[in-house]
């Protein structure tokens, strides 16, 4: 199918990035990094692209959204402002995974890593035969126990470059909206309108499983990668108080 506008953002890193794409080029970009403000910055970051596009939402043909992995408030903020803003336009939204649209912004050849903060010291993390092929992940795990030897793109390299080796730390740190929309534009291109709804009937909830996370191709549904439970949990029952 030919998606002639694609409106991408990514909110599951500290910076808050949005992007429109014509299917031949970013017409337009703006990106923040402001960890703690997400919903603050996401609605004007996609007013200022349209804006300085010449466009309005009623020509976008496709809006698309990292999935992460990422932290649970930012990587919501996303996901949900695409669904609301798919909704009001009448148009499919989507979901990539943030490392991929990381790894397809890479400059490497051959096999590397991509790692983003997961915080709690650890990092969310993926390996790649090249920037459009994912080989293994999303993972979350301490640095030290990244594959070695391959060279890691993105902060979760950056962070800990004492850890993995500051020889193998590569750039860009952050992801950008304009690599998510150009890789999701590439691969809508090869969908019919059979997939394409497919896509869209993949049912709600959340991906917090290494295994449900690789079952999804390099474009999905919206729908968040965690890969661990949430901090807050259900209380349990009190406990009795005895004299």
């Amino acid at each position: 199918m030919t998606f002639v506008l694609v409106l991408a953002f990514d909110t599951a890193t500290p910076a808050v990035t949005a992007a429109l794409y014509d299917g031949e080029r970013v017409v337009a970009e703006s990106t923040t990094i402001d960890a703690r403000r997400h919903g603050e910055l996401l609605a004007p970051a996609v007013e200022q692209v349209l804006r300085e596009s010449g466009a309005t939402l009623k020509d976008v043909t496709a809006i698309v959204a990292g999935t992460g992995p990422g932290p649970y408030t930012g990587l919501r903020v996303g996901l949900m402002t695409a669904t609301a803003l798919a909704m009001t336009a009448g148009v499919p939204a989507f979901g990539v995974c943030t490392l991929d649209a990381l790894a397809y912004s890479a400059r490497e050849s051959g096999p590397f890593l991509v790692a983003t903060d997961a915080r709690r010291r650890e990092v969310f993390w993926a390996r790649y035969g090249d920037p459009r092929t994912r080989l293994d992940g999303p993972r979350v795990d301490r640095p030290h126990d990244l594959p070695g030897e391959l060279p890691v793109i993105g902060a979760g390299g950056a962070m800990y470059a004492d850890v993995i080796g500051a020889d193998r730390v590569r750039g860009p740190e952050l992801p950008s909206a304009g690599a998510l929309a150009a890789l999701a534009a590439e691969h809508l291109a090869t969908l019919s309108e059979e997939e394409v709804a497919e896509i869209a009937r993949v049912p709600e909830g959340r991906v917090d499983s290494v295994e449900k996370a690789r079952e999804l191709a390099v474009l999905g549904p919206p729908r968040p990668i965690y890969l661990r439970r949430p901090d807050a949990q259900v209380p349990g029952a009190p406990k009795r108080v005895t004299a």
